[in-house]
């Protein structure tokens, strides 16, 4: 179409890739469509690219010390940055170079670098040495907090179940929240019993390993952020005039809540869709969420009927899913100083810094490591280092900051309000900034 056509023209001016992300021209799309455009846009002939480097990692799939999800699932991609940030020692980049089989024939489709000598490698290595001597007790912290909240979730759901409790109910919607949130902490990292709680508010960390982890955290507010695409053409957040039109900028206003309190059931519903056209993408795990009406039944010991459980049930989860948005939404990507799709680039393309470029944090939370678990803080080392664990990342501080200064780099920061002003004026925005990163105005 000609309004596709105008996207893609202005794209070509700034883009972090090569390539218009073929996903984009797909009618439904889903992480399997995000998948199989990427395997025709990446060069890595089929196998797995790491820098210009083709590497057959199919025997060792089962070996990875992550899970087999992680190479498996990006099989004919090039997963150079996610290789990067999901490795802090040096024993993954000398063990893979026995499963080498040739250069690439073609230069990388993405434009972000990550020289030796420039800021995030520079970054990397400050952080190692750094991890050596913090203390690791937060990272116990965080897996307390994990566990009461889960536990608390079938404890509210049972009494608003037994005692037919309004505030029980709430309650319950937030610690369902809360918990699913938490458990993002869990899921980018090796395999491990907490990521399965992320998929009782009807998500599944499989998807979202995909679609958060290898799409959202590699290429933040780009067009193959597949967290910009999945929400369009409800929310779009693109400052682009040929992607929303002027009626649609106001009316994302009104369908906001709307979205917000169905997106958990959007997201399971999209699942089994996909799965009875297409290809089976559903997992023992995806019947974790009813775990909670049956807890609600057998807790109440008959005084409630199933009916009415799955009914609470539904609605617990519905005020989690709007308060998931809520937070997630308004954490720390969308504000007009934010880089988005469109903007100008700075100079200096390096990876580390089109993350901080992307992202202004939250500091109303730095005070709490349980705000930081429940609320998506300390956003701009997490998506620098997603493998840590939450508890550690306010002992990198120091390091962040003098390389920050070292390559005229800015962390930016806000409370919640200013987040959701700028969020909305986002939705807004269509005129991109002709001023990159750092420039100053």
């Amino acid at each position: 179409s000609k309004a596709n056509s105008m996207v893609i023209e202005t794209w070509k001016e700034c883009g972090i890739a090569n390539k218009f992300p073929t996903y984009r021209n797909n009618p439904l799309v889903t992480v399997h469509s995000w998948q199989k455009g990427k395997q025709q846009d990446d060069e890595a002939e089929g196998l797995w690219r790491i820098y210009d480097g083709i590497y057959d990692f199919t025997e060792f799939i089962d070996k990875h010390p992550g899970g087999p999800f992680w190479i498996r699932e990006t099989k004919g991609t090039d997963i150079t940055e996610a290789f990067e940030a999901h490795h802090l020692t040096s024993t993954p980049e000398k063990m893979i170079s026995k499963y080498k089989v040739r250069d690439a024939a073609k230069p990388r489709n993405y434009t972000l670098t990550l020289h030796e000598d420039g800021f995030y490698k520079t970054l990397k290595q400050r952080v190692i040495t750094q991890l050596k001597t913090i203390d690791k007790r937060p990272k116990r912290k965080s897996d307390i907090i994990h566990l009461s909240l889960l536990v608390s979730i079938y404890l509210f759901a049972v009494s608003s179940a037994k005692y037919n409790s309004l505030l029980a109910l709430v309650l319950g919607g937030v610690a369902l929240c809360w918990t699913v949130i938490v458990s993002h902490n869990y899921f980018h990292r090796r395999d491990n019993w907490q990521m399965y709680a992320f998929n009782l508010g009807m998500f599944n960390f499989c998807s979202w390993r995909i679609s958060h982890a290898m799409s959202h955290h590699i290429y933040p507010n780009s067009y193959y952020d597949l967290e910009l695409s999945m929400f369009e053409p409800l929310l779009c957040w693109v400052p682009n005039p040929h992607i929303k039109s002027q009626v649609l900028r106001y009316v994302s206003w009104v369908t906001e809540p709307l979205a917000y309190a169905i997106a958990f059931f959007l997201q399971m519903l999209t699942r089994i869709y996909y799965s009875l056209r297409h290809t089976n993408i559903m997992y023992w795990h995806d019947l974790l969420p009813l775990t909670i009406p049956l807890a609600m039944y057998y807790g109440s010991a008959g005084s409630a009927s199933l009916l009415f459980c799955v009914r609470q049930w539904l609605a617990m989860t519905s005020i989690a899913s709007f308060s998931f948005c809520v937070i997630g939404l308004n954490a720390a990507h969308h504000d007009p100083e934010i880089y988005h799709e469109g903007d100008k680039n700075r100079e200096d393309r390096d990876w580390g810094l089109f993350q901080v470029d992307t992202i202004i944090d939250r500091g109303d939370l730095k005070w709490s490591q349980f705000l930081v678990l429940t609320h998506f803080g300390d956003h701009v080392l997490h998506h620098l280092f997603p493998t840590l664990d939450h508890g550690l990342l306010p002992a990198l501080y120091p390091v962040l900051y003098e390389t920050l200064d070292q390559f005229k780099g800015e962390l930016r920061e806000c409370n919640h309000i200013e987040h959701m002003i700028g969020q909305h004026k986002q939705l807004l925005r269509i005129e991109p900034n002709p001023r990159a990163p750092g420039e100053g105005k």
